[in-house]
């Protein structure tokens, strides 16, 4: 995708901003939470969740039932479609990551009973340590010839030889000698697949150490929990901004006495837990439902579709202004040309309308009202928006094809042939573009770039065809003189630490903000990582895919306290400790300005799974090896 996210602060007298608070927090907040509370309570529920996904039709089918409800009647429909658009995706994406997390949970449950040392091994297979070490030297043998027979069969006698990536190798050994376990009849071959998966598809010839494996079986156990935990917990919530949710739980555990740990701890959530105080975001998904104009002192404003009355003025910042002025000259050009362009080439795309969060008082006076605006970067230039146009002319015309070839039409359908011929003469009046080159990198070039807990990132700049490294970058490379921003910024994080900690053993108020040093550091780092990759003219950057990382990190943490002692207390104070030696990044804020910055240069953004051992220059390279290898097999 190329589209990146502005935003800018908008001004409106008091009268409109109360009726927009009102309309957004009195009316269609609560309908969101009503339809999400409607989900959840759904005869299918339980079915979607099993299924990881459900039908769409379902939300609007519930907000066409409530919206006639007294409580929620007078709001503009795109109010209405906002709330049920929102809903859909927060679900979608809820049923997606419940689908996942099941899955991880069955992969490590079997794992954790695979999992056995050497001497359970022995005794389970009732053969000595040798014995099993030759038996799973035999299977490893046949595989490792397996799969080079069939790589060999794939590739033809006359392909170009391509070094696989060790990383790729263990991966592809590993999927096998599961599937082998699975189909395994007798019990020595089980333990002899068994034996080789714990050690990393190798025979291991030293003496297996206890502690290190009871706490490698611990750890998995730790991943389990967790895992079942938020199976069982998590369901989505909406907003509370009355805090009547909190009031009721408080009066609840003031009366009455908890009836085991489980409900004692879901008081302590429910009161700990920081509700938002403003209301959802309304999304405007087309770029016509926002009208922008000049007011009579030459500022930028716009209107929203159903709230035409209300005027907003934009106010942000200088490096952004181009682009709202860019919004008013497409609806200007096209107004002028009596419609004759189409708005499918407006930079801008879709626009989402939300109250940000600033201090007390009345909340529509207190609170700052923020539009985000999404936007295309290829439509800028003329080279972009040719290339948005070709894209978009070529799915119109198989769109028309497909209808065409299906005969007999009525009325319905050449009225949507008619139509789709307009816009296409409409798509091929393109708007007056500056001109720019596009971006051409090197498709067997790649940057990949590795994340970690000390060091946050580096750089690796590797020939896919060759599998070699062109150069490495670390992160004072990539820092140079502003290396010693990230030392203050560690202290600062350090010292807001103690400052928490003070305030909690004194019951004072301990929510101390954060600088942006962060964020600079972040803006600094993302412009290296571009620059670099236009220098090599590699035609991706190759990021680490992050959402196992915590889960890792926290189960690593818990199980190194449970070998410092066995008791909770001082377990809980040895997490606390490493937790705050151990330097912590806000990785996904990083990754958003690498590709932000990737985007407006038109350099790709490509995924790959991070490996867990190695130096950060090793997972930099695995990285944007099995990139590569990994579009092969795509």
């Amino acid at each position: 995708m190329s589209q990146i996210t502005i935003q800018c602060r908008l001004v409106a007298n008091a009268n409109t901003r109360q009726q927009l608070w009102q309309l957004m927090a009195d009316k269609n907040t609560p309908l969101i939470n009503e339809l999400l509370l409607h989900i959840s309570e759904h005869p299918d529920f339980g079915t979607w969740r099993h299924q990881g996904r459900f039908p769409i039709s379902t939300v609007k089918q519930v907000c066409e039932m409530l919206k006639a409800e007294p409580r929620f009647i007078g709001q503009p429909a795109r109010f209405y479609t906002s709330a049920t658009t929102l809903v859909n995706y927060i679900y979608k994406s809820w049923f997606a990551l419940m689908k996942r997390s099941q899955y991880q949970l069955e992969g490590k449950i079997r794992w954790l009973q695979m999992l056995n040392s050497d001497v359970e091994l022995v005794e389970s297979s009732g053969v000595s340590l040798d014995s099993l070490r030759i038996k799973a030297a035999e299977i490893l043998t046949q595989l490792v010839i397996l799969d080079n027979a069939e790589t060999q069969s794939k590739n033809g006698k006359k392909a170009k030889k391509c070094k696989k990536s060790q990383n790729s190798v263990s991966d592809a050994l590993s999927k096998n000698l599961f599937e082998a376990y699975g189909n395994a009849e007798d019990n020595l071959t089980r333990c002899a697949i068994s034996y080789l998966l714990k050690n990393g598809c190798k025979i291991n010839d030293k003496e297996e150490d206890a502690k290190k494996f009871a706490q490698r079986r611990r750890k998995l156990e730790i991943q389990i929990e967790r895992l079942t935990e938020q199976l069982e917990t998590r369901i989505p919530k909406g907003r509370d901004l009355t805090d009547a949710k909190w009031l009721e739980t408080i009066v609840v555990a003031t009366h009455n006495v908890p009836k085991n740990e489980a409900e004692a701890k879901s008081w302590q959530d429910g009161l700990l837990r920081k509700s938002s105080k403003v209301p959802f975001p309304v999304a405007y998904e087309t770029n016509e439902d926002m009208t922008w104009f000049k007011n009579q002192f030459g500022r930028i404003c716009v209107k929203f579709n159903g709230l035409s009355e209300h005027s907003f003025q934009v106010y942000c910042d200088s490096r952004q202004l181009h682009w709202f002025q860019r919004f008013l000259e497409d609806q200007q050009i096209k107004k002028n040309s009596k419609n004759q362009h189409s708005s499918s080439l407006f930079t801008l795309r879709s626009g989402r309308l939300a109250w940000q969060e600033e201090g007390k008082g009345d909340p529509w006076k207190a609170n700052h009202l923020t539009l985000y605006c999404s936007v295309d970067t290829r439509l800028w230039t003329t080279e972009g928006t040719n290339q948005v146009r070709e894209e978009k002319a070529e799915e119109i015309t198989k769109t028309i094809t497909n209808t065409k070839a299906k005969g007999n039409l009525n009325e319905k359908q050449q009225a949507h042939i008619k139509r789709k011929n307009s816009t296409l003469n409409r798509i091929n009046n393109p708007f007056p573009r500056p001109t720019k080159p596009l971006y051409k990198g090197q498709s067997h070039i790649l940057v990949g770039v590795s994340l970690g807990l000390e060091k946050p990132a580096t750089v690796a700049i590797v020939d896919g065809t060759t599998g070699k490294v062109l150069t490495y970058r670390s992160i004072r490379q990539l820092l140079g003189d502003n290396y010693k921003l990230l030392n203050r910024q560690r202290q600062q994080k350090h010292s807001l630490s103690h400052q928490r900690q003070v305030a909690q053993a004194l019951a004072a108020p301990n929510q101390f903000g954060e600088s942006e040093l962060g964020e600079y550091i972040d803006r600094l780092l993302a412009k290296e990582i571009i620059a670099i990759a236009q220098t090599y003219s590699a035609v991706s950057i190759v990021l680490p895919k992050l959402g196992d990382m915590r889960e890792q990190v926290q189960s690593e943490i818990q199980s190194k306290a449970e070998q410092k002692s066995e008791l909770l207390e001082v377990q809980k104070q040895y997490a606390k400790q490493y937790r705050v030696s151990v330097h912590q990044w806000s990785y996904g804020r990083l990754m958003a300005n690498i590709q932000s910055q990737a985007l407006k240069a038109g350099i790709v953004i490509e995924e790959s799974k991070q490996p867990i051992r190695g130096s950060p220059q090793e997972k930099a390279k695995e990285l944007a090896i099995a990139a590569y290898h990994s579009r092969k097999i795509n």
